[in-house]
């Protein structure tokens, strides 16, 4: 046994989790010195990378979950979420982060939170929730927590998260939908970009009282939020949302 009870691992993080290591030390075998009996979670956690991001974990060979007891001499492989193909068979783990297209932003995305709502996506956000109001709502609600704080993303409580890579907004939003695969789900201003609530058609008639004199003689197609009354009509503020709607698409290649 080496000094002090001091016992050795070697890890190898694989794909996109690199984004997360310092880049001299990115697509290579990893030493990790410990003690005791760490959990393989929070031997992965203290190299920085959120548990939320892994899927796969093998250790000599087999797989593991997150309770896994480390052992000095383990060779451990680690792997990302993987959405393009099923590994179900391999893995035994129940924990691994389900594919949602409900999420809870943090204080930092708000912009993110906006254009989710403008392509369809439910996406609760306010810029003064807590971390653990955040967990909370994430767990009650069975949400996606999207946030660019690895630290809340390394809570026990986190089942599913995703730490976003870019700062902008417009990158931000392809982003998400890569990663989740939401291409086939996008349904433009199905959603109110201000409160989340559902939007729906509504006749000028039945809102006709609501609208201001020169939005009512120019514009004839209105729609209407069930939660917070907000009124949506086809004017250049649509079509600019529109242009980009149109614009994502295409990048998305749809």
């Amino acid at each position: 046994m080496r000094a002090g009870s001091e016992k050795k691992a070697i890890f190898r993080f694989y794909e996109e989790l690199n984004d997360f290591l310092p880049p001299m030390q990115r697509k290579q075998d990893r030493v990790y010195i410990f003690k005791g009996n760490p959990s393989v979670k929070d031997a992965i956690e203290a190299q920085n990378i959120p548990h939320t991001e892994v899927d796969l974990i093998l250790v000599n060979g087999n797989p593991a979950n997150f309770r896994h007891k480390l052992k000095d001499g383990d060779r451990v492989s680690v792997y990302p979420v993987f959405e393009s193909f099923d590994i179900s068979g391999v893995k035994p783990d129940p924990e691994r982060p389900a594919r949602k297209t409900s999420f809870i932003l943090d204080v930092h995305l708000g912009k993110l939170a906006k254009l989710l709502r403008m392509t369809g996506f439910d996406a609760v956000y306010r810029n003064d929730l807590e971390d653990d109001e955040i967990i909370n709502r994430a767990c009650d609600e069975n949400r996606i927590i999207l946030t660019r704080d690895r630290g809340i993303l390394k809570n026990s409580r986190v089942k599913k998260g995703y730490f976003v890579r870019s700062q902008k907004p417009v990158e931000q939003i392809k982003e998400v939908i890569i990663r989740f695969q939401l291409q086939s789900s996008i349904e433009f201003l199905s959603r109110c970009i201000e409160c989340n609530g559902i939007i729906s058609h509504k006749a000028k008639k039945d809102i006709e009282k609501n609208l201001k004199p020169g939005t009512s003689i120019h514009f004839n197609k209105f729609y209407r939020c069930s939660n917070c009354g907000r009124i949506y009509w086809e004017g250049f503020h649509f079509e600019s949302m529109q242009a980009y709607y149109r614009e994502l698409i295409s990048s998305l290649g749809r």
